[in-house]
């Protein structure tokens, strides 16, 4: 079963290599992964959607909060959450389904971000169920060329956020008391 996981990690280089290679090291499948800065430019935010077992979905957040930059991680699978996908599309069709197109987009609450003789660029949000709905419609129109860009979460949950400070190795250690 799919596990949509939120982690808030430092912006720095190998962060995104140590989550998703604790990932594969135990056979997990990455079905989409999305990450970029938060308003702190020290700090990313990055979600995964990943095939895991229910009963190993504790276990996956506990490593992951065990891994050095990760601050937290959070499951977004079952607790209060929002997640959407965003849609590129490119519908090349005749003249006579433009109209039938430009319906179906509003249907879908998609948007039109370019058009040409050749057909339309098309944008559209939403879960991915609708997601796909919305590619198969387009697909009985003509030709189509998509670009997903996986699942975006954030959880509704109350609390605030604990940042827990991240794991400090002996290199780090050593260079912090050298600096003091």
């Amino acid at each position: 079963m799919l596990q949509v996981i939120s982690l808030l990690l430092e912006n720095k280089p190998g962060a995104l290599m140590r989550v998703t290679g604790l990932l594969s090291a135990r056979g997990y499948n990455i079905e989409s992964l999305t990450v970029a800065r938060t308003t702190d430019p020290e700090l990313s935010r990055m979600t995964i959607a990943v095939d895991v077992e229910p009963h190993l979905r504790k276990q996956v957040i506990k490593q992951m909060n065990k891994l050095i930059n990760v601050l937290q991680a959070n499951d977004l699978t079952e607790g209060p959450s929002v997640s959407r996908e965003l849609v590129l599309m490119r519908v090349r069709a005749p003249m006579e389904a433009r109209a039938n197109i430009l319906k179906e987009a509003e249907i879908f609450g998609a948007r039109v971000i370019d058009s040409s003789v050749e057909g339309f660029a098309l944008e559209a949000t939403g879960d991915s169920e609708k997601l796909d709905e919305f590619i198969d419609v387009m697909r009985s129109y003509g030709d189509i060329d998509v670009t997903r860009s996986g699942i975006v979460g954030v959880s509704l949950e109350p609390r605030k956020l604990r940042l827990s400070s991240p794991v400090t190795t002996r290199v780090g250690q050593a260079a912090a008391e050298a600096r003091n």
